[in-house]
């Protein structure tokens, strides 16, 4: 990206809306779906919020409103009020809906955990239900899902060994949870969701056996989900390897929470590593650029029809779940904190009118 360009990210960011958007809506500039996170009831009580998210946006992703905990807090207390109210909400905006996440360790209800340790036989049973119960009531509603996530170690290979359900069923869970899945909607597209998996390239490699095992038995696994919460430092050759690797699979794409980060962290929550206190103007260029640069990789290594979409994990600094749990302050989104568009957003939409 050559100065001139940086200069023109930065001249058009002082351009931020007051009443009306004044941004070219990113959804009508991609050539697949755009999408971002959202927490469903403070999103609907901030009007300008969900004036911006309809206006970029035709993709829909729960930030924790379909997560196991929040779906069946208490055994045999099936709560779908806030998910019927997404629904409504993604049908009358003309939006997919994605559903994240069937099952994560970090999202399971402590009474499941309870009663796997005490009845270990009873977990698969509990979620076939589950899955069945969940995916059946929104058939052809729900247009994916995050079937499992994160179930490979933080870093470095292997499974996640913690984990409840790897702890009482094994490896096999992950199977079961896409079997299952896909018995209840056989036309539902069915992603394995990790992070750093475009980077940590054990850990990547572990769930490529993975994956890869699943083609060769036909487990009717669809796509692949990177997180892609990246760090400015991160090589864009190796997660331009990862995107290929991936992609040779045939499956889907999704690159699925995306946000940038100038500083760093340990991955654990409270772990964040302040190295920058102040986000200068160069960063603001510097991040602009890998923006662009992560979606020129998306469109020029994933096939038209494997890409899945990008979604932001959540859009602007102001909600970033990156200072709430890592406890920084950074600045990953590309919109600011007064919800006004940073270079971040002009470099995400050149990148994506760009031929």
């Amino acid at each position: 990206m050559n100065n001139i360009f940086l200069s023109f990210f930065l001249a058009l960011h002082v351009f931020c809306f007051a009443q009306e958007i004044q941004e070219s809506a990113l959804k009508e500039a991609a050539g697949f779906p755009v999408g971002s996170s959202i927490r469903f009831v403070p999103f609907m009580q901030d009007k300008e919020l969900s004036h911006l998210q309809k206006h970029h946006f035709d993709s829909y992703t729960a930030g924790s409103d379909m997560k196991m905990y929040q779906i069946a807090p208490r055994e045999n207390a099936y709560q779908w009020a806030r998910v019927d109210s997404i629904v409504d909400y993604t049908k009358a905006n003309n939006q997919r809906l994605f559903g994240h996440t069937l099952i994560w360790h970090s999202a399971t209800p402590t009474w499941v955990v309870k009663k796997a340790k005490k009845n270990p036989e009873w977990l698969d049973t509990f979620m076939k239900t589950y899955i069945q119960k969940y995916v059946g009531r929104y058939k052809g509603i729900v247009d994916g899902w995050d079937v499992v996530n994160e179930g490979f170690n933080t870093r470095g290979s292997g499974y996640r060994k913690e984990s409840i359900w790897y702890a009482t069923m094994g490896e096999e869970y992950i199977e079961k949870a896409f079997r299952y899945a896909h018995e209840a909607d056989p036309d539902a597209v069915l992603f394995y969701n990790d992070f750093n998996i475009e980077r940590d390239t054990l850990k990547f490699n572990s769930m490529m056996k993975m994956v890869e095992d699943f083609q060769r038995r036909d487990v009717p696994i669809s796509g692949i989900g990177f997180q892609m919460h990246i760090r400015m430092d991160i090589p864009n050759e190796v997660i331009a390897y990862t995107l290929q690797r991936a992609a040779d699979t045939g499956l889907q794409i999704h690159l699925s929470e995306v946000d940038v980060i100038f500083n760093t962290h340990d991955d654990s929550k409270g772990g964040g590593i302040q190295l920058y206190n102040k986000l200068t103007d160069e960063m603001r260029l510097a991040q602009a650029k890998k923006y662009a640069d992560l979606v020129q990789m998306y469109q020029e290594i994933v096939p038209k029809k494997q890409q899945y979409g990008i979604t932001f994990w959540g859009f602007n600094d102001r909600d970033t779940w990156i200072n709430r749990f890592f406890k920084l302050r950074d600045w990953p989104c590309i919109y600011d904190e007064e919800l006004n568009p940073k270079p971040a957003f002009y470099g995400f939409l050149n990148a994506l009118t760009v031929d």
